[in-house]
């Protein structure tokens, strides 16, 4: 668990992809620890589980209202002993593990016993600042997810850790709809979010079908890519059939990997590789008919063809008028050491 200010932030080596593998997993063990081998096997960093047990979600009253709701968080959730299993079980295989807490001592317990990469704070406690207060205090790595949230919500919320000195601390952007139609992502608060608090890392929460939404926010300057994963979405569960299975979740991962190579620096940078096409791809000065060794050079005995061996265009002007140190037949290259120069500084 990264709680050291000056320890290295696992966000430094980006894209950071995280699976969210939430329910599907269906509360048993053994499907949880398929689905970590999987996402270990297609090049996830680290696999996100949730927290949350009856108590700590929903009050006594809505369950009272809505016993099968019960029933069913009660058979979907990971209890503490199922969660130190797996995160056992990741870093005997080398991903990363976490889960969102939804209380305090399910924090204390995270940290402590299952030695998260980082904790996640769901969309939904954006504005729990006393929840928010505590695990700040923590100096975990932190990843915050934004969905839902105003401007003045976010901004809030990301007082809280500067407050309290935390300096590792991702932002997600995220919409909270599942699934989330491209025409809602609104994929430029990621750019936006970056600039707003160049502080923190910034990331998205991915909630939409199909690769392009992630791509397109690692083209933004996303850092770190949550999606949920499944092994099988056609099998009925809370988001299951929104969750990515592993061959488009490792499509998406390529893509990703292969978009942040190639965004490179905001530096004009050339190459060698590309420097040397400069001597095949620009123009240099060409004779269009037989000049004389001895011969001034005018403008018009040349023209500008491929390659780029010889005099460039934006150099022959300092060359007219002087006198030619060998003949030179039409069609040819004219390079600098044809030309006397005269005392010329090269």
């Amino acid at each position: 668990m990264n709680n050291n200010a000056s320890a290295r932030s696992i966000f430094e080596n980006s894209p950071y992809i995280v699976a969210e593998l939430n329910t599907s997993h269906f509360g048993k063990v053994e499907t949880a620890q398929e689905m970590v081998l999987k996402c270990k096997e297609i090049g996830a960093d680290c696999v996100k589980f949730q927290s949350w047990t009856e108590e700590s979600l929903y009050a006594d009253a809505y369950f009272k209202e809505n016993p099968i709701a019960k029933r069913f968080f009660k058979k979907y959730s990971m209890g503490s002993g199922e969660l130190r299993e797996i995160s056992s079980y990741c870093r005997s295989i080398g991903i990363g593990f976490s889960s969102t807490p939804y209380s305090i001592d399910e924090v204390d317990f995270l940290i402590e016993q299952c030695d998260v990469e980082f904790i996640k704070i769901a969309s939904m406690d954006l504005n729990n600042i006393p929840f928010l207060e505590y695990i700040a205090s923590k100096h975990a790595t932190t990843i915050l997810s934004t969905g839902m949230g105003s401007m003045q919500e976010i901004e809030r919320a990301v007082a809280v850790f500067e407050k309290a000195g935390h300096n590792d601390l991702c932002l997600l952007h995220c919409v909270s709809v599942y699934p989330c139609p491209p025409e809602i992502c609104n994929l430029n608060n990621v750019a936006m979010l970056a600039k707003r608090f160049p502080n923190a890392t910034v990331g998205y929460s991915d909630h939409t079908k199909g690769p392009e939404a992630a791509v397109a926010a690692i083209a933004l300057g996303a850092r770190v890519i949550e999606k949920h994963f499944t092994l099988n979405s056609s099998q009925i569960g809370m988001d299951n059939q929104m969750a990515t299975e592993p061959d488009e979740f490792s499509q998406m991962i390529s893509y990703c990997r292969r978009i942040a190579d190639a965004l490179g620096s905001s530096e004009r940078q050339l190459t060698e590789v590309e420097l040397k096409q400069r001597l095949q791809m620009r123009r240099s000065a060409v004779a269009v008919r037989d000049l004389k060794v001895g011969e001034s050079l005018k403008r018009e005995d040349v023209v500008f063809k491929r390659p780029g061996t010889g005099i460039p265009p934006d150099r022959i002007e300092t060359y007219i008028g002087m006198a030619l140190s060998k003949g030179i037949e039409k069609g040819k290259v004219i390079k600098e050491a044809d030309i006397q120069h005269q005392g010329l500084s090269m």
